[in-house]
Order: structure tokens, then C-alpha cells, then sequence
């Protein structure tokens, strides 16, 4: 797509210096997403681009508004089951460091699908194509919708 790429965590972890997993465990879920949240003001004003969030982003009324008025949210929408499957070695992922994760993903899930509903444009299904098929079907639905222009 010939533009910037961002990740925040990566973003917050440089900013901490530290990992997110060990920030987490030091400071608790809820100063990180403070920092979070600080971040994606941040990012959010920032020219156009390609931005990846963690999956705990649209817990803060905040974040969801700064996203949904500031730029184009894509939903890359995966079953709790799918995450499993791709998640389940994951050690870095603080949430699913318990003892039943598919449980926790189903629960995280649950709370969060209706937040990513409200704050996205575009809700792309993931399910199993590769990574090539998924891109093209995003860049489609972004270009369908005059979101970006066909190069």
C-alpha cells in the first residue's frame, strides 16, 4: 500500500523500555492502558498509514473515538478458536498467560466484539485464507468504499 506502517505496542514497548508482558506484570493492566491510550491519541493525529493495535485497544471509550473519528478501522474479525490455534505457544500475550486460555479468548471475545463493532468502518472475517488473499480482500473492501485509491 506504499505507506508508513505503525504497531503501538511496539511504540509503547520503546516508550517503556521494556516488554509489555513485563511492564504488565509491574504496573498492572490498568497503567498500561493509560499509557495505551496516550499512544493512540498520539498516533492517531499523525498522517495517514497503516496502524496495529493490541486487541485490548477498544476497551477505553477514548481510544475507540480517537480511532473511529481519526481514521479508518479494518476489524480483522477471528473466531476465539482461530486465535487459539494461532496464539496458544504465545508467551508474550500477558491475558493469556492462564491456565485455560481458549476459555479467556472466548471471555475476551465476548467483551470486546461488540467494542470493535461499534469503533470499526470495515469487519473482514479472517477465518483461514492466506495472508495474500486476506490482503487483497482488505485492500478491495478499503478501495470499494473510497477509503483508498486503486494504484
Amino acid at each position: 500500500m506504499r505507506m508508513p506502517f505503525l504497531d503501538s505496542d511496539h511504540v509503547i514497548e520503546q516508550r517503556l523500555d521494556c516488554s509489555i508482558r513485563e511492564f504488565f506484570e509491574r504496573e498492572g493492566e490498568a497503567r498500561f492502558r493509560d499509557i495505551e491510550a496516550e499512544v493512540i491519541d498520539e498516533l492517531t493525529q499523525q498522517p495517514a498509514g497503516v496502524l496495529s493495535t493490541g486487541g485490548g485497544v477498544v476497551l477505553r471509550q477514548a481510544n475507540r473515538h480517537h480511532l473511529r473519528e481519526r481514521t479508518q478501522v479494518v476489524y480483522l474479525n477471528s473466531t476465539p478458536d482461530e486465535l487459539f490455534r494461532r496464539l496458544r505457544h504465545d508467551k508474550n500475550r500477558p491475558l493469556l498467560q492462564v491456565a485455560d486460555p481458549l476459555s479467556r479468548l472466548r471471555d475476551l471475545h465476548a467483551q470486546r466484539d461488540p467494542l470493535y463493532r461499534e469503533t470499526a468502518q470495515l469487519d473482514i472475517d479472517t477465518g483461514r485464507p492466506s495472508v495474500a488473499s486476506l490482503v487483497n480482500i482488505i485492500v478491495t473492501q478499503l478501495e470499494r468504499a473510497g477509503l483508498l485509491h486503486p494504484h
